[in-house]
């Protein structure tokens, strides 16, 4: 078994393009395929790559743990005397994680689907995407070097605009999906720019490679060298971090996200919650041994990521779209994965990865399952009460909601827990403004607690207002029936295929965590490990040095656990009980209200300044085309037109001339002469007697 897998684990990449081909080759060509051949060919190829994913973590299990990493070559790529790259897989603890990670959550969301795109006209071009995106994605997670990495990071966003786009005949998800792929490339050029600064500088050195495991050992190389006076190691990490905040939507790179909640909500659950957007979170862990060397980037990424955590979660205690709710809410679990790892938490960031994926990917599941029970409606004031309808949606949706929330023993708070810990740890024992940031960290837990408890309790509790004529007019206007249904809405619970992904991911959600039990816990019990997901990343991401046990980490774990319950209840009580209060608040601080529910504007400054910025900068260069360069062309154009006309009359009449006149003189006088030749023999005597007496008298004078 560990021989094949070994030798055959590059199909967990390309199953899933396999299933690409057998369903777009069919459809790009015009075959309507049945839709039970698109899922089963669909679903069973990311089934079969999660088995492989299975047995890789099973090898790796059995192997000593400072074996546990082997390189799977598939094809020779780039063989320069430079540098040499290839196509080829590298299979280690952390890529096994992320490997699991795609092919699991994605083969629950294929499931999910099946339902939610059943009445969709192109279902089997919405399985193709979607296959294509896992295998761009495996192909990220997987790829031995930071060029094959780079490869499936351009995938993904071209597939990213794919889905989000995929209903592109309404023109807002083709702006969604155009938007989502302009704020990735702009990411994408830091990324290409820290690459190849990463090769200039060791090729300077020597050491030219893109290759994880020889950066590992080579990277030390950089730390004596400059890029424009600036370390190396600093400026390098800096713009693959730029390329980060693009990918996994940080600030100020976070815009497209919330717009990409346009497309299907399966689309929403892969790509925007499990997947996509951990890109940026993986590939610094992956270089975690580069990030260590550079205080300064990994201060820069701590920053940026708590920022983003604590404004993605004051920005979702306004919206009323459930998605737009959980897609601030995915922004800002983000930035504490970004938290953990400027902290040097590595492991713990991607621990989050993966519980997030989890709890989040069951929330967007859970929302599609609110919008077709609610015939697809996605505004949360009109929702209410359906818990009663939709008793199996109710139960996963809240319990993923405990598990965002961090409360114990759910599957976020282990891995929330212990990024906060680690922030405030390493204020301790470095730079003491990661006390500040481990406060936003803190806020933004607090937030994350209030909003989602908002969400639930708009969504499932109180009574129905879909059915209310005032209420539908004031969200969506008088004289409209928003969706078309007649009557009383009737919400109902899904299907199967949609609930029982909600039901697994739920259970992960509530035991997932106990896959990372903190130190000071099994401590606590007379154990000590480090946590089995720590211990199991250690070959790639070295374990932390333990300080000792003290009360302090006792009381921050309790009182993050106590403050989130808090902020559930009042969550809960708020749009309740207290809703009365919450509406004078609005009333009287509808300013703050307002730039909360706008965003904070920042849509609109980025329109303002860069887009307009960018549109008047082509006025102004068409200005300078239309009014100088064509200008100038048309003179010069105008003046070749009058100097050719000169020319021309020049050629005309004397050039022309010359030779016009001459050969008139030639034809008036070959006239003249053929006068002579009269065919008479008499003429020809007579002329040949005159010219004897011609030559005569010549002779004579002479």
């Amino acid at each position: 078994m560990e021989d094949f897998i070994k030798n055959y684990c590059w199909l967990i990449p390309v199953l899933p393009l396999v299933g690409f081909v057998f369903n777009g080759l069919p459809t790009a060509v015009g075959i309507k395929l049945s839709r039970a051949y698109v899922y089963t060919v669909a679903c069973g190829v990311m089934l079969l790559s999660f088995l492989m994913g299975v047995g890789v973590f099973f090898t790796l299990k059995a192997l000593p743990e400072t074996a546990r990493e082997f390189t799977n070559l598939v094809w020779p790529w780039i063989h320069l005397e430079a540098i040499q790259l290839d196509i080829a897989f590298l299979i280690d603890p952390l890529s096994s994680v992320m490997i699991l990670v795609v092919t699991g959550v994605g083969f629950l969301i294929h499931i999910y689907s099946t339902g939610y795109m059943r009445e969709d006209k192109d279902y089997a071009r919405f399985f193709t995407y979607l296959n294509l995106f896992c295998f761009m994605m495996l192909i990220l997670v997987m790829g031995d070097n930071l060029m094959l990495l780079f490869v499936g990071w351009e995938g993904v966003g071209l597939c990213s605009y794919l889905l989000i786009g995929f209903w592109y005949e309404h023109k807002p998800n083709g702006v969604a999906g155009m938007k989502a792929f302009i704020v990735n490339r702009i990411g994408d050029f830091g990324f290409m720019v820290g690459m190849l600064a990463l090769f200039w500088a060791l090729y300077n050195t020597g050491h030219a490679t893109l290759t994880f495991t020889k950066l590992k050992t080579v990277v030390w190389f950089l730390q004596p060298q400059t890029i424009l006076g600036v370390s190396a190691v600093t400026m390098i990490c800096l713009c693959l971090f730029v390329g980060a905040t693009g990918k996994s939507a940080q600030i100020p790179l976070y815009v497209w996200l919330p717009d990409a909640m346009a497309g299907p909500t399966p689309v929403s659950a892969l790509i925007h919650a499990a997947t996509m957007v951990t890109a940026g979170v993986y590939m610094i862990a992956r270089l975690n041994f580069l990030f260590t060397l550079s205080p300064a980037a990994l201060g820069a990424v701590a920053t940026i990521g708590a920022a983003t955590a604590f404004i993605g979660a004051t920005i979702g205690f306004a919206q009323n779209d459930i998605k737009k709710v959980l897609a601030y809410s995915t922004v800002s679990q983000l930035g504490y994965m970004f938290l953990a790892l400027g902290s040097g938490a590595y492991a713990a960031g991607i621990f989050h990865l993966t519980t997030h994926a989890f709890f989040k990917a069951c929330l967007f599941l859970g929302s599609g399952s609110v919008i077709l029970g609610m015939h697809h409606e996605q505004d949360m004031r009109l929702m209410g009460g359906l818990k009663k309808y939709m008793p199996i949606t109710f139960m996963t949706f809240l319990t993923a909601t405990i598990a965002i929330a961090g409360i114990a023993p759910f599957a976020g708070f282990f891995s929330k827990d212990e990024i906060l810990w680690q922030a405030f740890a390493r204020a301790v024992h470095g730079p003491k403004v990661y006390y500040f940031l481990w406060a936003l960290g803190v806020l933004g837990a607090m937030g994350t607690a209030f909003y989602m408890l908002r969400c639930v309790t708009l969504t499932f509790f109180g009574t129905l207002r879909a059915n209310d004529k005032k209420t539908r007019e004031l969200v969506h206007g008088p004289h409209k029936d928003h969706h078309g249904h007649h009557g009383d809405l009737v919400p109902h619970e899904q299907p199967w295929n949609v609930t029982l992904p909600l039901v697994v991911l739920a259970l992960l959600s509530l035991v997932g965590g106990f896959l990372n039990v903190p130190y000071i816990i099994t401590h606590f019990f007379g154990g000590h490990s480090s946590g089995l997901f720590n211990e199991w990343l250690s070959p790639v991401i070295p374990l932390q040095a333990h300080h000792e046990v003290s009360s302090l980490e006792w009381v921050l774990m309790f009182k993050s656990v106590l403050v989130a319950a808090v902020c559930m209840y009042l969550g809960y009580k708020a749009y309740t009980s207290w809703q009365t209060g919450v509406d004078r608040f609005v009333k009287k601080f509808p300013r703050i209200y307002d730039a909360v529910y706008n965003k904070y504007y920042v849509d609109e400054f980025y329109h303002a300044v860069f887009v307009r910025g960018v549109l008047l900068f082509n006025k102004c260069c068409f200005s300078v085309d239309r009014y100088i360069v064509d200008a100038l062309v048309n003179l010069v154009g105008r003046f070749g037109a009058v100097y050719s006309d000169i020319i021309g009359w020049f050629d005309n009449f004397f050039v022309d001339g010359l030779v016009n006149g001459s050969g008139s003189i030639t034809d008036f006088t070959g006239a003249q002469l053929k006068k002579l030749q009269t065919g008479n023999i008499q003429h020809y005597a007579y002329g040949a007697v005159l010219g004897v007496v011609v030559v005569m008298i010549l002779k004579i004078l002479m």
